[in-house]
């Protein structure tokens, strides 16, 4: 049964293709141009000081450090301090890829490594006050709230998931861990002693993992932004959606987001953008579903961790439970922070008079999101060409 759902499934999309092929054409184009502008240039230089920094055993250095605060919270190592702080930098999937790289030097255990994955996976700032806020609700100050329920929201998430996998772990008794800088250092010496890759190889790999891991997001962006797109014109999502009309009344909320909330079920980016134009609903009501779908991050980001996940033992299963339940906990914030924050930042008095110090800063993300509209591409392009050179010159040396 399931190899012929899979095979009847795959069999209509493809049929769907060639009976719209102006529609998927236009969704390919639509998640090219986000990967193209956005997401590579926000994500490149990320991974590969990521990887150099794992290198040359800052990373390790960090992990004594956060040791303290990491293993107390989330019962993880300190090295997942680093993991947690560049995922909220720079968003998915990089948490995933962290994981993956830090259970690979064997500095997590299984359990510790999805543990860690469940919440270093969140929404980038730049998405979510440029691309959200400003692109799609035209409000720079919401972007504050969105922010404030996901990071919060993905917080708990961490604490709550400190408890899973207890019962397989053995009960030792620990230490408590306290800070100590000369271990710290000693630890940031002997990482870079045992790693014998001179300057220029680790630099090389590093733009070579870096690339083909953006190389396979931007697939799974295109390929989700076709499906939803097919899905919605095969009537498949507004289908779905009617079954959220009898839910939603319950929450108090309208009918109307069945639709913005099934698409944002599969694509984060389409969902909020519809959520944002459902007419008649309140703009608490419009933040409540654009945080439930920004924390449970759309099918096509869990493909993506699926498949970094895939080349190592680690799970999806406490990954897919934490988005759900991540997105339960950034909604829960956003009703229980609204009135705190559109008081004191006036979310929803955009004509009448604000702080001073709120309006210089009211577009800066959106002047950082036209920045990487217009170099993005072009540092897109350069470092594909990088990424070329670096892949002949391995094939070069591997035939000699």
């Amino acid at each position: 049964m399931k190899t012929l759902l899979l095979a009847t499934s795959v069999s209509l999309m493809a049929i769907s293709m060639i009976a719209m092929p102006d529609e998927s054409l236009k969704a390919s184009i639509r998640g090219l141009k986000m990967w193209w502008e956005i997401v590579f240039p926000s994500l490149f230089p990320f991974f590969v000081i990521s990887e150099l920094l794992i290198g040359f055993g800052v990373v390790k250095f960090l992990g004594v450090l956060l040791e303290p605060f990491m293993r107390p919270f989330f019962r993880v190592p300190g090295v997942g301090g680093f993991a947690w702080a560049m995922g909220m930098a720079t968003g998915f999937p990089a948490g995933a890829k962290l994981t993956v790289r830090l259970r690979e030097e064997k500095q997590l255990t299984k359990i510790e490594a999805q543990r860690l994955v469940s919440f270093t996976n969140s929404s980038s700032p730049l998405f979510i006050f440029a691309a959200v806020s400003v692109g799609f609700f035209n409000n720079p100050r919401l972007g504050l709230l969105l922010a404030a329920a996901h990071y919060l929201g993905n917080f708990f998430v961490g604490f709550i998931m400190r408890f899973y996998g207890v019962k397989k772990q053995k009960q030792e008794r620990e230490k408590k861990p306290v800070l100590n800088i000369s271990q710290a250092l000693s630890a940031l010496h002997q990482t870079r002693i045992h790693n014998q890759k001179p300057i220029g190889k680790l630099l090389g790999d590093a733009v070579m993992s870096s690339i083909h891991t953006l190389l396979a997001v931007g697939g799974f962006i295109i390929l989700f932004s076709v499906l939803n797109k097919l899905l919605f014109h095969l009537h498949f999502t507004p289908a779905i959606a009617s079954m959220l009309d009898y839910i939603l009344p319950i929450l108090q909320l309208p009918k109307e987001f069945g639709n913005s909330l099934v698409a944002g079920i599969f694509e984060i980016t389409l969902g909020s953008q519809m959520a944002s134009e459902v007419q008649g609903s309140l703009l608490l009501q419009q933040a409540i579903i654009v945080s439930f779908i920004l924390g449970f991050s759309g099918f096509s980001v869990h493909a993506q961790v699926a498949s970094i996940l895939a080349t190592t033992d680690i799970d999806y299963k406490p990954f897919f439970f934490a988005r759900v339940l991540h997105g339960f906990l950034a909604s829960l914030f956003t009703v229980l922070l609204w009135k705190p924050f559109s008081n004191y930042f006036h979310i929803q008095a955009m004509d009448t008079a604000v702080p001073a110090f709120l309006q210089e800063h009211d577009r800066w993300w959106e002047a950082i999101l036209q920045a990487f509209i217009k170099i993005g591409p072009l540092f897109t392009i350069f470092s594909l060409v990088f990424y070329i050179f670096f892949y002949l010159r391995k094939i070069n040396s591997s035939r000699l």
